[in-house]
């Protein structure tokens, strides 16, 4: 007998005149048992390759710094005004170029600049940031190295970084992102940013990545000529995991750049700020009883002029510090293809994958027991490699 034929019968079941015993009880639950919304890991009953959403990683996730202003106690910091111009020779306070200085303190709510302020919302209209503490002069060849650290509580697949600095901040000279795949136990260098990559970091500038070398972080200038230190919104610099990687083409294929993008961590690194001025090859270092310009030659010499200390030396000082409004980590929960959610498994915020496929862990990086009838596998769009 046809569902079609049933169905009629069924009707006269309702009114109590007969009964259809034709119907399988399976086909009798679907047709009259609620439809379970799709599950995108699968295709009717076959298995599929799903993944999780993109998100924005870092948002609302809690981030440490080294360095916090205000956080040991009320301390001072200045902010630019004006457009900067280039050096005088014979001044340690940049020409045309005035700063606004206010009190920052960890116990007053309105002159707070708290870490969390990097990953919470990004209003435009409402600006929230963090600041490091004012920096001391460094001597020539020594860094800052004040270090944010976020914490992702997952295996995460990245897409990008991207860390924009507050209106009116000098955007670093030299920087690094870093990513751990191991939950903060080991550092890997993601990308370097400098106008002087060789001399700063050990590398040359915008080097080629080929397939031989693709987990090989590169140091770019291109940071300097990617907007105004100063501004409105802030400048931003965003780097694209898979940016000049031979293999991101088919990165389905490539365990390598896999393996690349897959992060639990990622810190940045200030390295040396950019001092008010635009000139690739000087930047000021100033201390509290000189200033002091360094140059660095073609030949990568060096070159010490000392400079009267003048009555701006300590708004000089207090401007040497580090501010960043948003912090952003674009990316997938690491899934392998075999779970299109990540649920929280603790108060703390950790994430597990909701594993389909006969997989489990907190990546489905393995089989069920009992499901080892083939090895394991990533799912790809040709097979999503099911356990069996």
């Amino acid at each position: 007998m046809h569902i079609r034929e049933c169905l009629i019968v069924l009707a006269i079941v309702a009114t109590g005149v007969q009964k259809c015993n034709a119907i399988p009880s399976d086909i009798y639950m679907k047709m009259f048992a609620a439809q379970p919304p799709t599950d995108p890991c699968y295709d009717d009953d076959r298995a599929r390759r799903c993944v999780p959403d993109f998100v924005n990683a870092a948002f609302g996730t809690p981030m440490t710094a080294s360095s916090t202003c205000g956080q040991r106690g009320p301390s001072r910091y200045c902010e630019l005004s004006e457009p900067l111009s280039p050096v005088s020779s014979n001044s340690a306070t940049p020409s045309g170029t005035t700063t606004t200085c206010q009190i920052c303190d960890d116990t007053n709510p309105k002159r707070r600049f708290p870490p969390t302020a990097l990953t919470d919302l990004n209003n435009p209209n409402n600006l929230t940031c963090w600041r490091s503490e004012s920096l001391p002069a460094t001597p020539p060849g020594q860094l800052d190295n004040v270090t944010l650290t976020l914490s992702l509580g997952k295996k995460y697949e990245l897409t990008y970084i991207s860390i924009q600095f507050c209106p009116r901040s000098v955007k670093p000279d030299s920087m690094a992102f870093y990513k751990s795949s191991d939950y903060g136990k080991t550092w890997q260098p993601f990308q370097f940013y400098s106008s002087q990559c060789r001399k700063v970091y050990g590398r040359p500038n915008r080097a080629t990545i080929t397939k031989v070398n693709e987990q090989e972080a590169r140091c770019t200038d291109a940071h300097r000529h990617s907007g105004d230190s100063v501004g409105n919104q802030g400048a931003r610099i965003a780097f694209s995991i898979l940016e000049g990687r031979p293999s991101a083409s088919d990165y389905e294929s490539s365990p390598v750049l896999q393996d690349w993008a897959t992060a639990t961590d990622v810190r940045v690194i200030f390295n040396r700020i950019q001092m008010p001025q635009d000139n690739v090859d000087e930047f000021l270092l100033i201390g509290p009883q000189q200033v002091s310009k360094f140059r660095d030659d073609v030949h990568g010499a060096n070159a010490i002029e000392s400079i009267s200390a003048s009555t701006s030396t300590a708004t000089s000082i207090a401007t040497h510090h580090y501010a960043v409004s948003d912090f952003a980590v674009g990316g997938r929960c690491k899934c392998n293809g075999h779970a299109s959610k990540c649920l929280p498994i603790a108060r703390d915020g950790q994430l597990a994958c909701d594993c389909k496929h006969n997989t489990m862990g907190r990546d489905c990086e393995r089989c069920k027991p009992f499901y080892y009838d083939r090895p394991w596998g990533r799912a790809t769009q040709r097979d999503a490699n099911e356990c069996k």
